[in-house]
């Protein structure tokens, strides 16, 4: 089958397994990556490689009335990691999809994964549904798949079991059964959607438990979380800690040694073990 990716390296596992199963790509629909969170080098060089158009801007209706002038409706159009609502695609394309990382109809939204730690959902999934034109990760469900987290799972960990779920989806039930798939999809129902994540979601607060500190810290990851460490600003990306009584004031600096700082909480002690004063942005900018 022809089709249009409209993604980054994110969830880029979706366009090599499509094309490993034989699909045929004929445009990349991309946009602007900052190189440190966001990245597309990859779905870009394989795009080259392909010798297929690359597009950074949003999709416009020409963009799909052009594909659908050279390729009639023969083509799918597979989204995954793509940040703009994508309109006007029926009657132009037989298909049209999205890869969300999240069991929809729970966590619809643009990046569902710190909350999933945060919340403590022992079984987290991907879905593919079909791409509606009204709304965010609404459309009807074609394939799903759920795999169990753990009780200290991390950021990295399930940005990693997503991306090889999305590339499961892809490379199976998607590459082998989407015209069978798409008559039955079945629709999502009510759902929950979660707003992008802001600094305060991000910002340790010394005067809870031990395990809730260090649930945050590892919900976000090499994202970092923000806190204070006496008299500055600190970005965080790995901390341990244990429980143990104690008299200090919650948020005290009470040990350092070389870069590694032992905080106070309200229940015992949480041990930076990597941070910086500046964010990760911060730094790459800097050249530091």
């Amino acid at each position: 089958m022809k089709f249009a990716f409209a993604g980054i390296d994110f969830l880029g596992g979706v366009f090599e397994a499509l094309i490993a199963a034989g699909w045929t790509p004929v445009k990349l629909f991309s946009r602007p990556c900052d190189g440190i969170y966001d990245h597309n080098e990859v779905v870009v060089a394989r795009a080259r490689a392909e010798r297929i158009p690359v597009q950074l801007s949003r999709i416009r209706q020409e963009d799909l009335d052009g594909l659908h002038a050279a390729h009639g409706k023969d083509w799918a159009l597979v989204v995954a990691g793509y940040p703009w609502l994508v309109r006007g695609w029926r009657g132009r394309a037989n298909y049209a999809l999205n890869f969300h990382p999240s069991p929809l109809p729970t966590g619809r939204g643009p990046y569902p994964l710190f909350r999933a730690i945060l919340d403590g959902y022992e079984t987290w999934g991907v879905t593919a549904h079909v791409l509606a034109e009204d709304g965010f990760d609404t459309g009807d469900i074609l394939a799903q798949d759920i795999f169990p987290l753990s009780a200290t799972e991390t950021h990295e960990a399930l940005l990693a079991k997503c991306q090889m779920a999305a590339r499961r989806i892809a490379a199976g039930p998607l590459a082998r059964e989407l015209p069978a798939r798409w008559k039955r999809a079945e629709p999502q129902g009510d759902g929950s959607y979660w707003a992008r994540a802001n600094d305060g979601d991000r910002t340790l607060d010394f005067r809870q438990e031990v395990e809730a500190i260090l649930r945050r810290v590892r919900a976000f990851g090499t994202v970092e979380t923000i806190a204070r460490l006496g008299d500055q600003r600190a970005y965080i990306a790995e901390a341990q800690g244990w429980r143990e009584a104690h008299g200090h004031p919650p948020g005290t600096v009470v040990h350092q040694h070389r870069r590694h700082v032992v905080v106070a909480a309200r229940d015992g002690f949480v041990q930076i073990l990597r941070w910086s004063p500046l964010s990760l942005a911060e730094s790459t900018q800097t050249g530091r």
